[in-house]
């Protein structure tokens, strides 16, 4: 099954998220499930980094929120708001 995580950092968080950063990148190179998609969400500059964003597969929820929970960026407090839902997904058809 696939799920999102769509997480917003803390107002003012760009330096910790840097300085974070290897070690999240790191926590996502061997992850319990399966990232398809991942990067972090744009301020409306398109350059600061306000939030991260997943699409992933595993079997269930609580995986999702048992790698969400041991991600470095969770452990340091940069994400203030966090959802993890079930998520569906379709394909484009258009030629």
């Amino acid at each position: 099954m696939h799920f999102i995580i769509h997480c917003l950092d803390k107002q003012g968080a760009v330096q910790d998220r840097l300085a974070n950063y290897e070690a999240h990148k790191g926590y996502l190179g061997k992850a319990p499930v399966r990232i398809l998609v991942s990067g972090p969400l744009l301020a409306p500059d398109h350059e600061t980094m306000i939030g991260s964003f997943f699409l992933v597969e595993a079997e269930t929820q609580q995986e999702v929120q048992t790698f969400h929970d041991a991600d470095p960026f969770k452990k340091a407090g940069i994400w203030e708001q966090v959802s993890i839902h079930p998520f569906l997904k379709r394909m484009d058809n258009r030629s």
